[in-house]
């Protein structure tokens, strides 16, 4: 089994396209991949409310579908902080990523895709969700303190530049990146923002571990 099956296991997606054979192509895509479809919608409604139902570990959304569309199902499932959204859209529909950003989606698919085009958006939307997480928890630690908007402001710039060096100068993926300041903190039980803040001096290097 190769690594990007191996990685998938055990992850659980909801689609929602209202295109059949873009639907199916996208479920047997995922399925061979290894991830595990657990609901196919044809309408945005269908589709939000598997997602609330179900709870997977990411969603899979088209832009334009009959009833709720892609863009305010995402926006429902990031109010709600469920799940990842990535948005399948066309070639004639980039104009809409802005928006789809926007509306809380982490990734974006553009269509007519490829099989090889589904890992790396996924993982890069689970990242971000999961790094989304990681900031809200070490936020929350701000909230009693006067200054803690531009705390919030001062860590995302921290991390944003600790995650440029890392995927600049050794060649690591966002999720990648993030996930080592994310591990190296819980291995020393520090704060991100101090570790990123080493990964900033060069103090902390992934060849140093």
């Amino acid at each position: 089994m190769d690594r990007d099956r191996m990685e998938a296991q055990m992850a659980r997606v909801v689609i929602a396209e209202d295109e059949a054979i873009i639907r199916l192509d996208l479920k047997e895509a995922l399925e061979e991949l290894g991830y595990e479809v657990v609901g196919a919608a044809s309408t945005g409604d269908e589709g939000l409310e598997m997602i609330r139902s179900l709870k997977p570990d990411f969603a899979i959304l088209d832009i334009k579908m009959p009833g709720l569309d892609g863009l305010q199902v995402a926006h429902e499932v990031g109010e709600d902080k469920i799940c990842p959204v990535i948005i399948l859209t066309a070639f004639s529909q980039r104009a809409l990523i802005e928006q789809a950003r926007d509306a809380g989606a982490l990734a974006y698919l553009v269509k007519p895709f490829q099989p090889a085009d589904l890992v790396p958006a996924i993982e890069i939307a689970i990242a971000r969700f999961a790094q989304a997480r990681a900031l809200e928890e070490e936020i929350a630690a701000l909230s009693d303190r006067s200054d803690s908007l531009s705390a919030q402001l001062e860590l995302r710039k921290l991390l944003d530049r600790a995650k440029g060096i890392l995927m600049e100068r050794y060649d690591m993926t966002e999720p990648e990146s993030f996930s080592f300041i994310q591990r190296s903190a819980m291995d020393s039980r520090a704060r991100m923002s101090e570790v990123a803040t080493k990964v900033i001096s060069g103090e902390l290097t992934p060849l140093a571990q």
